[in-house]
């Protein structure tokens, strides 16, 4: 097994990039809570699928909120692997989305990934055993930031060796003086192929629910905006690629359409290409930057939106910027109110005495955003995506770069 100096090289640089001025963390535990924070926002995170399991943010009132969706008990997120296995808040990978038929050709040559959705016939989010279930190792905890890292030897089929720096950070503008100000948490994975050509394409899987779970669903509280989106990527009934890529405007009568702001619920009825016996959103929508590029040596600051989110009950905005080439919108189509909302905002609402609050997660209660790669872009060659998609020891890393900015409205 061979590998490049040069890789080696630039292993080492991004450790050494992600530990100036701070320490190695020893942790055997995957369940144990990291916490970061700054003014006005605080994020705890786990090594077991560097999953984010809260982040708090200031509503128009100045009262925090939870509105990352997931559970109180890290340890519940092991259970919820073994039975509903809804990603909650983790790292998907080595390939995010789904593979058409669990395989994929490379150089010439077929790679078989273990299937894991549809009767095992395709698969989901890297296989039977993804990212999300991996034990990453904590190599950088500071007040603000959290590193974790992750080698991946093979996992599921895939070739070759990756590793994978995934650095999760916040950020705040507020003062005691300034109350209208901007918090930040900023994601960030850079995932090297240490020996192989191989596809790599990681996303973070994070359920939102700015509303707090202070109305029963987002259908009518939540406005989504995704100004650089008039194409998504249709699907069949498997929700995978057909290879057509459709216009938001026409199609469903302009149901995905959201280049201007609207209401998640004020269309969704329409809205009809999320699989079988589906009504709801699950789509990935092309992000069209003026250049057509996604340039990831680009600062958050420097980055375009790509998505724009904000709750009418609680007054809390979220702002997205990215380097990636597309974002999948998920609208919890599945969820139908037998997984509990997390006791500590049950316990937020009770305190407010919301009438409309609910303690389970309903139909359209939440909002997965992936920012990622054109979905299942492995098997439709005609995209032209190989170059955003496929990494070898000969190439720079794959770097997923998003950045959640929150503000009231």
């Amino acid at each position: 097994m061979y590998i490049k100096p040069t890789t080696l090289l630039a292993s080492a640089l991004l450790w050494g990039s992600s530990l100036a001025g701070s320490h190695l963390v020893s942790c055997s535990d995957p369940f144990k809570p990291y916490v970061i924070s700054a003014p006005n926002i605080k994020a705890t995170l786990i090594p077991y699928g560097a999953t984010l399991t809260s982040l708090l943010v200031n509503d128009r009132n100045g009262k925090q909120q939870d509105v990352a969706v997931g559970y109180d008990d890290p340890k519940q997120y092991l259970t919820d692997t073994q039975t509903n296995h809804t990603y909650f808040g983790c790292i998907v990978g080595r390939y995010a989305n789904r593979i058409k038929n669990g395989s994929f050709e490379l150089d010439g040559a077929e790679y078989p990934i273990t299937k894991n959705e549809n009767n095992d016939t395709q698969t989901l989010h890297g296989g039977v055993v993804g990212y999300d279930q991996r034990a990453w190792k904590v190599v950088n905890h500071t007040e603000t930031s959290v590193t974790f890292s992750l080698l991946d030897t093979g996992f599921e089929g895939f070739p070759g060796d990756v590793i994978t720096y995934a650095t999760y950070s916040v950020g705040s503008s507020c003062t005691k003086e300034e109350s209208k100000c901007e918090t930040k948490l900023t994601a960030k994975t850079v995932s090297l192929a240490l020996t192989e050509k191989t596809p790599i394409m990681l996303a973070h899987h994070i359920y939102w629910n700015l509303n707090a779970f202070k109305k029963p669903n987002v259908l009518d509280d939540t406005t989504l905006h995704l100004p650089l989106s008039k194409r998504f990527i249709y699907i069949d009934s498997a929700a995978i690629p057909t290879g057509e890529l459709a216009d938001t405007a026409t199609t469903f009568d302009g149901a995905l359409d959201f280049t201007k702001p609207k209401l998640i619920g004020k269309d969704i009825a329409s809205a009809e290409n999320c699989g079988a016996d589906c009504t709801g959103y699950d789509n990935a929508f092309i992000i069209d930057r003026p250049s057509n590029e996604s340039d990831w040596t680009s600062s958050p600051e420097t980055m375009d939106v790509a998505l724009n989110m904000a709750s009418e009950t609680t007054g809390i905005s979220m702002q997205v910027t990215t380097n990636q080439k597309a974002v999948q919108i998920y609208s919890c189509n599945n969820q139908d109110g037998t997984i509990p909302v997390k006791q500590s905002q049950v316990q937020r609402n009770k305190m407010e005495a919301n009438k409309d609050s609910v303690d389970v997660i309903n139909q359209y209660g939440c909002i997965v955003i992936e920012t990622e790669g054109w979905i299942d872009g492995i098997s439709n060659p005609k995209w032209g995506q190989d170059k955003y998609q496929i990494y070898s020891p000969e190439t720079g890393p794959a770097v997923n770069w998003v950045t959640f900015a929150f503000g009231n409205v």
